[in-house]
């Protein structure tokens, strides 16, 4: 039996499934988003425990046996965001998530500091980034940034708890802007341009490796004697990858979630930063991936469902099963023709917004 959690933006959600790849059982626990002021975007890390813990409790309920069976626990999750933790694992404020426009002016700053880091990262620095998110931290709340002692993902953060590790994997670091992507390792000279370093930062992993056990102490807890081994996982879209199948190059999918993605799978590593694309690695041992990306997708037409006080299914029910004519799939015609959009690099590289 395994285990699969996601820590995603909206929700955690958790599903059982056996060693044909069967699912037996799925559950979720709603999260919020705090927004303390304009271009913010916010959650405790401590509401990922607790609704990872509701998941889980959930599935036991339903599938009891099954899940004391479970042997292994992947991960994936909501990339870029920053849990600051101190010495003792302490979480020193509320985590800046993927969302957050906040660090804007400090992508300038870092590539001020270091002219090669797009060469390094493979992508133009943008305040989604963690990185970035640090900057603003060191110049906004010098005190906290001083009490740094680690760095981690949002995924990463529910390892933590799960295992006692800091750990994380290949996809999801190579969204923070530190990781050098084309060689799989941290950068020095990076973290460096950030006033960082690689003891404040989680070891690194490919996807398919262990990370660690369930804690005896968790594991008695969750009722799965076996001490589960947790993988190194992927971040959202990676792992989104693997289940689908997107994972030999050339293969690729859209998706529209909170954020809307076009992505595809990469023999090795292929920067193009000059037209605003992201490389990351992938999180399959050896394999690399291009990703654009929209930061609002189906949290347009929430936002909208809200304007209107009518919920998002019944706003889109009129487009039935099959729509006819050009695809409704938000904006997807332009990217081909005179009228698509043109990524001038220069203000990519300070808001992330097309000129």
């Amino acid at each position: 039996m395994y285990l699969g959690l996601d820590i995603g933006t909206s929700s955690v959600k958790g599903v059982l499934i056996d060693g044909q790849h069967k699912i037996l059982a799925s559950a979720s626990s709603a999260l919020k988003v705090s927004r303390p002021h304009p271009g913010w975007s916010e959650q405790n890390p401590e509401d990922w425990w607790k609704a990872c813990n509701s998941v889980v409790r959930a599935l036991a309920r339903e599938k009891p046996k099954s899940m004391a069976g479970v042997e292994g626990i992947g991960l994936s999750g909501q990339q870029h965001g920053a849990t600051l933790l101190d010495k003792a694992d302490k979480v020193l404020r509320p985590a800046i998530l993927w969302n957050d426009a906040r660090a804007f002016a400090e992508c300038w700053e870092i590539e001020a500091r270091e002219p090669r880091s797009r060469s390094i990262a493979g992508n133009i620095p943008l305040s989604g980034f963690t990185a970035p998110k640090l900057v603003w931290v060191k110049n906004h709340e010098t005190r906290i940034f001083d009490q740094v002692a680690k760095v981690l993902l949002p995924k990463d953060y529910v390892r933590l708890r799960m295992t006692g590790e800091y750990a994380s994997d290949m996809s999801d670091a190579a969204g923070t802007f530190w990781l050098n992507v084309e060689k799989r390792e941290w950068s020095d000279i990076l973290l460096a341009a950030t006033d960082m370093s690689r003891a404040q930062m989680p070891s690194l992993f490919e996807g398919t490796e262990p990370t660690g056990r369930l804690t005896t102490a968790l594991a008695k807890f969750w009722g799965m004697p076996k001490r589960p081994v947790i993988a190194g996982g992927g971040g959202d879209n990676a792992a989104s990858a693997c289940g689908i199948g997107a994972v030999k190059p050339g293969a690729a999918f859209a998706s529209l979630g909170t954020s809307g993605v076009l992505f595809v799978s990469n023999v090795r590593f292929m920067p193009n930063t000059a037209r605003a694309v992201h490389a990351f690695c992938h999180a399959v041992p050896g394999t690399w991936h291009q990703m654009g990306v929209i930061l609002s997708a189906t949290a347009s037409l929430e936002w909208l469902a809200g304007i209107l006080a009518t919920p998002a299914p019944k706003l889109i029910a009129t487009l039935g099963q099959n729509v006819d004519g050009p695809s409704p799939a938000l904006f997807l015609p332009y990217l081909s023709g005179e009228r698509t959009p043109v990524a001038d690099s220069e203000v990519l590289a300070h808001d992330g917004s097309w000129s």
